[in-house]
């Protein structure tokens, strides 16, 4: 699935979306039964949905996409404003065979950049696969953007292994 943002609108009209199925999952969840008939319900029923085009999931692919989708719509706020020439972006985080990144200006070949959101920038060498693909991208401005708990937000420059390619963590 590639998203198209062009401003701000586009932003708010996918965080909004995001928000309420959250809300339809986590009023549901009180309805499944017990303790462990709930986490059965959250790993294999499709009770939750996807954090933008809604169909049903399992809750926990939930959980998973809808942070993914969050940092990938956080990051692109950023470069809206960091890059109004990029003629708006398109978005496909995750899906590697959509787009050769996950944000991609609409000017080819002025922004490119991965996200990702995890439990530290290193987890399963996130970080160094997402800046080892920037390195090989023709971007002119090249970004890699992600969440983990516990780290500030902005610019990393401690974590910037590669010439050229900046990393950010995004508040969520």
């Amino acid at each position: 699935m590639i998203l198209t943002i062009n401003d701000e609108r586009d932003l708010d009209r996918h965080l909004s979306h995001i928000d309420e199925v959250t809300e339809h999952a986590v009023a549901a969840l009180p309805t499944l039964g017990k303790s462990r008939d709930i986490l059965r319900a959250m790993k294999f029923d499709k009770v939750g949905f996807h954090p933008i085009d809604g169909r049903p999931l399992n809750l926990i692919e939930q959980i998973n996409q809808t942070f993914t989708f969050m940092v990938a719509l956080k990051a692109t706020k950023w470069l809206l404003a960091r890059h109004p020439d990029a003629g708006g972006f398109k978005l496909a985080p995750g899906a590697t065979m959509a787009m050769d990144l996950d944000i991609m200006s609409n000017v080819p070949g002025l922004v490119g950049a991965e996200t990702f959101a995890a439990t530290h920038p290193d987890s399963n060498r996130k970080l160094a696969k997402d800046l080892a693909k920037l390195q090989q991208s023709q971007a002119r401005f090249r970004y890699a953007f992600f969440y983990a708990p516990n780290f500030p937000f902005g610019r990393m420059e401690k974590l910037e292994r590669q010439t050229g390619v900046e990393v950010h963590c995004v508040e969520i």
